[in-house]
């Protein structure tokens, strides 16, 4: 799992942090969160704002 699989990492996230609230999360720490998932091999350096915001906002819609 890289950063561009967003659904990948949001179906993870939601396995591993199930009382998360994503909307509350700074992204720093959703960052290292994601990166903390297994199977997942992407490099902080190659992550940004953008795609903290998608993987974030697709969160927060599967949450709902």
């Amino acid at each position: 799992m890289d950063w561009s699989d967003t659904y990948d990492i949001v179906d993870s996230l939601c396995e591993k942090y199930p009382n998360e609230e994503p909307e509350r999360l700074l992204f720093l720490d959703l960052m290292n969160m994601v990166t903390s998932l297994e199977g997942f091999s992407g490099k902080k350096e190659n992550c940004n704002e953008r795609i903290l915001e998608a993987i974030q906002a697709i969160w927060i819609e599967e949450k709902d």
